[in-house]
C-alpha cells in the first residue's frame, strides 16, 4: 500500500506552502492582528482565486471535485502557518450545502468568496431546541464559540437533532468576543425563535461533526509541526554552558518526544482524510481517533516548546504564543478528546456486538 502523497497532492501541497509564506507569515499575521478586521480578506481572495474553497465540491455543483485528502493538505498548511482565515467553516458549510437545489447561489456565493458561512456545532441533545417537524422551523439556544461568525451571511447550525441554516445577514450578525487567539474572530450564536431551514437529519450531523473532527485535526496537525521545526531550530542554535542546547540529553528527549506526537498526528490524521475521501466504513470512527490524537498530543508539543525555548518562548515578540493559542481553541472545536473517546468506544463496541470488522 502507498502512504505518500500523490504527485498532484504534493504540488498542491508545495503551491499552497508558498501562497502562505508569502501572504501568511508572521510580519502579515501580526498586521492582521493589529488591524482588529475579522479575517485578512487579501488572503481570502487570494485563496478563492486559486479554487481552495471549491476542492472538496463536486464538479457537477461548480467545485473541483477533489476530495477531503486534498482539504487536509491544505487545512495543515493553515494551521502550519496560524492563517487568520475562516477556511475550515467554509469547507463545512459547503459540505452540508452541496445536496440541496435550493441553495444553489448561497453554494456559488460561498465558492466565489463573496459570502462567508460559519458552523455551530454542539454534541448535547439539549443545546438547542428545534420547533417544527418540516423544512421550516425555529431554533433556541446558545452556542459557540465559533469562528468567523461576527462576518458571516450564513451560519450552519449541526446538533444532533440534525443540521440547519440560519440566515445571518437576515438576522443579525452576532458580535466578536474577547479571546486568547487573536487569529480568529470567535463569537457565540445566541438563537430565540430564530427561523432556520433544516438541511439534514441526526445522520448528517454525526457526518458533519466528523468531517469538522478532521479538519481541527488537520490544523492542529500543521501548527504541532510548525512548533516541532522552532523547537528543533532554537535548540540547534541557543548556546548555554558553551554549547548547544540541543546536545543535552533532556533536550533532545523533549525533541523526540515531540517527534513521535507529531508523526502520529500525521497518521490519524491523514488515514481519517483517505477514509473520509473514499468512504471508507468505519471512516467516522478514524476522525474520533484523529481528534483524540491530535488534541492530546498537540497539548504535548506545544508545551514542549515552550520549555526548549525557555524564557524567549513566553514574549509576545516570539511566534510560539500563536500556535499555542490557536491549538487551545482547535483542541474543544468539534469536541475534545474525552468526547471522541467516548464516541470511540460507543463505536466500537456497537461494530463488535454486530459482527462488523473495525479495522
Amino acid at each position: 500500500m502507498d502512504f505518500d502523497l500523490s504527485d498532484d497532492q504534493l504540488a498542491l501541497q508545495e503551491g499552497s506552502r508558498r501562497l502562505l509564506d508569502d501572504s501568511s507569515g508572521p510580519e502579515q499575521v501580526r498586521a492582521h492582528l493589529a488591524s482588529d478586521a475579522p479575517y485578512d480578506t487579501a488572503l481570502w481572495a487570494a485563496m478563492v482565486d486559486q479554487g481552495w474553497t471549491a476542492v472538496a465540491v463536486p464538479e457537477e455543483r461548480g467545485g473541483l471535485g477533489l476530495g477531503w485528502v486534498e482539504a487536509t493538505v491544505l487545512l495543515e498548511e493553515i494551521g502550519r502557518h496560524t492563517s487568520p482565515v475562516p477556511y475550515a467553516p467554509q469547507l463545512l458549510a459547503l459540505e452540508a450545502l452541496v445536496a440541496h437545489d435550493g441553495q444553489a447561489g448561497l453554494v456559488e456565493a460561498l465558492i466565489g468568496g463573496t459570502a462567508t458561512a460559519a458552523v455551530a456545532w454542539s454534541g448535547r441533545t439539549d443545546a438547542v431546541a428545534v420547533a417544527g417537524d418540516g423544512r421550516e422551523v425555529t431554533l433556541t439556544g446558545r452556542l459557540g464559540p465559533l469562528e468567523g461568525a461576527a462576518a458571516a451571511d450564513a451560519a450552519v447550525v449541526v446538533v444532533p437533532d440534525g443540521v440547519f441554516l440560519v440566515d445571518l445577514a437576515a438576522l443579525g450578525r452576532p458580535g466578536p468576543e474577547p479571546a486568547m487567539d487573536l487569529t480568529r474572530s470567535l463569537s457565540w450564536l445566541v438563537l430565540d425563535d430564530t427561523p432556520a431551514v433544516r438541511l439534514g437529519d441526526g445522520d448528517e450531523a454525526a457526518r458533519l461533526g466528523a468531517l469538522g473532527a478532521l479538519a481541527t485535526s488537520a490544523e492542529l496537525l500543521g501548527g504541532a509541526g510548525r512548533v516541532l521545526e522552532l523547537a528543533t531550530d532554537y535548540a540547534k542554535d541557543r548556546v548555554q554552558f558553551g554549547a548547544p542546547i540541543g546536545s543535552f540529553q533532556a533536550v533532545k528527549h523533549r525533541c523526540a518526544d515531540m517527534l513521535v506526537d507529531v508523526e502520529g498526528m500525521r497518521s490519524a490524521t491523514w488515514y481519517a482524510a483517505w477514509a473520509a475521501s473514499t468512504g471508507e466504513p468505519g471512516w467516522v470512527l478514524a476522525a474520533s481517533a484523529a481528534k483524540v490524537w491530535g488534541a492530546d498530543a498537540s497539548k504535548r508539543v506545544m508545551a514542549s516548546g515552550l520549555q526548549v525555548h525557555g524564557g524567549i518562548g513566553f514574549t509576545w515578540e516570539h511566534d510560539l504564543h500563536l500556535f499555542i493559542k490557536r491549538a487551545q481553541f482547535s483542541q474543544l472545536d468539534f469536541g475534545d478528546a474525552s468526547y471522541h473517546r467516548s464516541l470511540l468506544a460507543t463505536g466500537l463496541r456497537e461494530s463488535v456486538a454486530a459482527g462488523i470488522d473495525v479495522m
